[in-house]
């Protein structure tokens, strides 16, 4: 699979069940390969494994999977910590099977750049700032979608 990473989320750690006293680390990032389809993938391992795999990309960097395992996301629990994909499935990573390399999207196919500023949200299913605003109080207490664009970051 090769696609742009669109979003990533941080390492974290939880204690291992089967080894008691140890733990697991993970962290997930999303890919994009068409204006339509984007899916989760999701890493499992040591902690040297995951800090190396999380440190040899960023957001915007085309990557290649290789060997992932496909497995059908439970939607309710996942989509609590990533994005809403339109898949039915999400890509597992292995530390013994599987490989993702990096590249350059002008290396890969320039088309995969301008999937970054693609909104993952359907247009229709969003409130911008202005409604928020506007409707506040009958919003109050629902879950939204907003679309809103970053004017300037400052101390």
């Amino acid at each position: 699979v090769i696609g742009v990473v669109i979003g990533k989320t941080d390492v974290r750690s939880f204690p291992d069940r089967k080894n008691i006293g140890t733990e697991r680390y993970t962290f997930s990032f999303t890919i994009r390969d068409s204006p339509s389809y984007f899916i989760n993938v999701q890493s499992w391992g040591r902690e040297e494994y995951i800090r190396s795999l999380s440190e040899s990309f960023r957001v915007g960097d085309c990557v290649t999977i290789e060997n992932p395992l496909i497995q059908s996301k439970e939607a309710e629990r996942e989509e609590k910590f990533n994005p809403v994909t339109p898949s039915a499935y999400k890509l597992l990573l292995s530390e013994n099977h599987s490989v993702v390399k990096t590249s350059s999207c002008y290396d890969t196919d320039t088309r995969l750049l301008s999937l970054l500023h693609l909104p993952v949200k359907d247009p229709q299913d969003y409130y911008s700032l202005g409604d928020i605003v506007a409707n506040g109080q009958s919003l109050h207490g629902r879950v939204l979608n907003v679309l809103a664009a970053v004017m300037a970051v400052s101390e």
